[in-house]
């Protein structure tokens, strides 16, 4: 199976943003690999299983595509984060300020948090993007809320 390019654009373009986002934490570098990994996805002659395998092979690609970008020693076009923010528009105050705190989470548990939480899959799924053990990502799940939950109490605590 493998769908248009026009479909899987028209239908995952924000969700590999997102996550190359929350890798990158700047547009130019997001937006270049989400578009790397649809050029890969459109010369790949791999037929998928389904349409979930498909959506899972992107959000893996887009995540090391990401990744490489923040090996480059110099970013010329680096936004910054609060500039960034300013652009999104969220449905309250206090979404807005968890989508900070999670922006401001070390790699390994962003990444985690944001596919769990924003994108909705399971530690299984999730243990096979990234091509991790189970339990590496339940630790890192794990950690990552406590780290939010640390934070997100100090800033609401801080607001009464």
């Amino acid at each position: 199976m493998k769908l248009p390019v026009e479909e899987v654009i028209k239908k995952y373009q924000r969700n590999l943003y997102a996550s190359a986002f929350n890798v990158c934490k700047n547009q130019q570098d997001s937006e270049d690999a989400v578009q790397e990994t649809l050029i890969q996805y459109f010369t790949e002659s791999k037929n998928f299983e389904s349409e979930e395998h498909i959506r899972a092979w992107l959000l893996r690609v887009v995540i090391n595509k990401a990744k490489n970008k923040n090996r480059i020693f110099f970013r010329q076009n680096t936004v910054a984060l609060d500039d960034y923010i300013e652009t999104l528009t969220f449905v309250s105050e206090q979404s807005q300020e968890i989508f900070e705190e999670v922006m401001k989470l070390p790699d390994k548990y962003r990444i985690v948090i944001h596919l769990f939480y924003y994108e909705g899959y399971s530690v299984n799924e999730i243990a096979d993007i990234l091509r991790e053990t189970k339990s590496n990502v339940k630790t890192k799940l794990s950690r990552g809320r406590a780290m939010l939950k640390n934070t997100l109490a100090e800033v609401w605590n801080d607001d009464k």
